[in-house]
């Protein structure tokens, strides 16, 4: 993009702003540097826009300026959200979380002493603590909001901050919109500070009490369904934390319940730069294939990863009875083993007279919704975003739907949630759960692809094709708007990938059934489904399709995928 004069004065403008406002010297340092070169082209990508405090927070790449995560945006929006909760309530407090990306630490500190400022009571975590910690830590401390910093599994020049609220869940309506409108509105001299010393001195900054650690893992171990049978098991866990903040509560977890467990040493402590991997990304088969490599020599008898927030659990498993080659599951199969297990055993052991409720958000697999119905369940679609799935569970919470208890949240992005005491996904009380159905089916003789064999010759097979496609800059923004304005063009007749549309829905529009949102929906006469959205974290489209065996059978299903998603990538 060629700059005009106009543009660059602008820029430079902003830059100078920033720079005044700028509290951390290095952020400082950067901008003015581009500055001095007159590198107008760099500073237009770090200032043509401000990074927007969305409807749960903001993340975006480390560095200075405007469109960029760093010391000044995190002091910024938080000035903003102590806005909020000081009109919100006359004694707010907010507890604070943050991972072992780069700045993490510092990002948190700086919010913690701009709430501290603001006479908001802030609980800052000594070390680095999971989302789930966080979120149970907000309904444990009874605080008005939570914040954890963290960039969750996106690459090592990100970071980010989520915002909760007090029943542990990310924000939402009207919480979300409010706070994202006096946050986006903060000005340089609006942003109050404190120094730690001055905050800890007048007890408004305080460490989190280890009692609530000691609260969760307590949690967690009565969580368990089959106690007995998970306690002293004579099995092995292989583990990756991918230098996250899973390594603690995991194993604590499992050395609690006596399970032996493997770590994989490269990728056993945090290090923000995520040195073994190209994406801390339990999905990514790359990110896993140490863990793996660990399992073949240690034989152990099931495999966990979790990202760097440990929200996100990747499991594998054994394909053999020698334990010499693993099969990593997706997220769609995770949940599959997971809803099976907690629907079947609430069947079984269950004398509760409210029917359990599982949620799912809609580019899940439609294989758990006959799972849970077959099992006198009700199952419901929500939203992309574990926020959603939170907000079923604060329905219950509030008596407004008296004819549930929830029992299992599920996204097919590796998002899991089997207790109640956290509203967010949870890799760590999920991997408990995970090796809780392991050694179930393991007493009674069965593997756990054994047992998802048994579910598809059950309840039908089905698999899904992911891919997404990355637009980063300004460009990048208007290219996503025109590919989803030109999806929402098309109606039933139309073809698409040489597939006859059967029927089409917009999101976006009244009557849809959800809360308005960037998707479209396409139904094919061939049976196929493909759901399209923005991802709500990263400049990318990720496109869904969903395909169902048919007169073929499974084999001629596998056998065409590749044709299948070749002919969808070439049309999109």
């Amino acid at each position: 993009m060629e700059l005009t004069r106009e543009m660059i004065d602008q820029i430079a403008a902003k830059a100078r702003s920033y720079v005044a406002g700028e509290k951390e010297e290095a952020f400082r340092k950067e901008v003015e540097a581009l500055l001095e070169k007159e590198d107008w082209t760099a500073l237009y990508d770090a200032f043509y826009t401000t990074l927007a405090f969305g409807t749960a927070g903001m993340r975006g790449v480390i560095g200075g300026g405007t469109n960029r995560i760093n010391t000044y945006m995190v002091r910024k929006v938080t000035q903003g959200l102590a806005d909020y909760c000081n009109a919100y309530t006359a004694s707010p407090s907010v507890v604070i979380a943050y991972d072992s990306r780069h700045w993490s630490h510092d990002f948190a500190l700086s919010a913690a002493l701009v709430l501290a400022a603001n006479g908001v009571r802030t609980y800052l975590y000594d070390t680095l603590h999971p989302v789930p910690m966080l979120s149970y830590a907000v309904r444990n401390l009874k605080t008005t909001a939570g914040i954890v910093v963290t960039a969750s599994h996106n690459p090592a020049k990100y970071n980010g901050y989520k915002v909760y609220w007090s029943d542990g869940g990310q924000v939402t309506p009207p919480h979300d919109i409010e706070i994202a409108r006096l946050a986006n509105a903060v000005a340089t001299e609006d942003i109050k500070d404190i120094s730690e010393e001055e905050a800890r001195a007048k007890g408004i900054l305080s460490s989190v009490p280890t009692s609530v650690d000691e609260d969760y893992y307590t949690m967690v171990i009565s969580s368990l369904r089959r106690p007995d049978i998970v306690k002293g098991s004579l099995i092995t866990v292989a583990y990756t934390p991918l230098h996250g903040s899973g390594n603690v509560p995991v194993r604590e977890m499992l050395s609690r319940l006596g399970i032996n467990c493997v770590v994989v040493k490269e990728q056993e402590e945090p290090d923000g730069a995520f040195p073994t991997v190209k994406l801390p990304n339990p999905e990514s088969a790359e990110a896993m294939t140490r863990v793996i490599e660990l399992a073949k020599k240690e034989k152990a008898d099931i495999v966990i990863g979790t990202d760097p927030d440990a929200d996100r659990m990747g499991l594998a498993i054994p394909t053999n009875a020698q334990k010499t080659d693993y099969m990593l599951l997706t997220g769609n199969q995770i949940a599959t083993l997971l809803a099976d297990y907690l629907l079947s055993t609430n069947r079984e052991m269950g004398k509760r007279q409210l029917r359990p409720l599982v949620v799912k958000s809609l580019v899940t697999t439609d294989l758990v919704r006959r799972i849970a119905l077959e099992n006198g369940a009700d199952c419901k679609d929500v939203l992309t975003g574990f926020k959603y799935i939170a907000r079923e569970m604060n329905a219950i919470d509030k008596g407004e739907n008296r004819d549930n208890f929830f029992l299992f949240g599920c996204e097919e992005s590796y998002g899991f949630l089997t207790v109640n005491e956290v509203h967010d996904k949870d890799a760590v009380s999920s991997a408990m759960a995970a090796v809780e159905m392991m050694c179930y089916y393991a007493s009674r003789g069965v593997t756990l692809q054994q047992r998802l064999d048994s579910i598809y010759a059950r309840y039908g097979y089905s698999t899904e094709l992911v891919f997404s496609r990355d637009y980063e800059g300004a460009e990048g923004k208007a290219k996503m708007a025109s590919i989803m304005a030109s999806l929402r063009a098309l109606k039933p007749g139309d073809e698409l990938a040489r597939r006859t549309i059967a029927s089409a829905q917009d999101l976006l529009k009244e009557g849809s059934g959800f809360d308005k949102a960037d998707v479209v929906i396409l139904r094919f006469e061939s049976g196929e489904k493909l759901v399209v959205r923005p991802s709500g974290t990263e400049p990318k489209i990720k496109y869904y399709i969903f395909l169902t065996e048919g007169k073929g059978g499974r084999a001629a299903l596998e056998e065409g995928k590749d044709a299948i998603l070749e002919a969808f990538k070439a049309a999109l």
